[in-house]
C-alpha cells in the first residue's frame, strides 16, 4: 500500500497519505481543502552495505541492527 506526501495549495500543510483506490478524495488534515499536490518524494532501500537511491553506504555496524530507523544505531 503506497502512501504518498501532499502539500496543501491553501495552508501549506505537509502531510502523508495513504492510498488505497485509484483515485481518492484527498482533504489536508489541518484546513480540510481538497486543492493538494503530490510532492516527489525520495525512495531508498538497504541492500547488502549500500542505501540504493542515496548513494550512501551504511555504516558497518547496522549489519545486525533490526531497527526500522537507521538514526536509532548510527548507521
Amino acid at each position: 500500500m503506497p502512501i504518498y506526501e501532499f502539500i496543501c495549495n491553501d495552508c501549506n500543510e505537509e502531510f502523508e497519505e495513504l492510498i488505497l483506490g485509484s483515485s481518492p478524495e484527498i482533504k489536508c488534515p489541518k484546513c480540510s481543502s481538497q486543492d493538494c499536490s503530490k510532492k516527489v518524494s525520495a525512495f531508498a532501500f538497504k541492500s547488502g552495505a549500500n542505501f540504493v537511491g542515496t548513494g550512501k553506504r551504511a555504516a558497518s555496524n547496522c549489519a545486525g541492527c533490526s531497527s526500522t530507523n537507521c538514526s536509532s544505531c548510527g548507521g
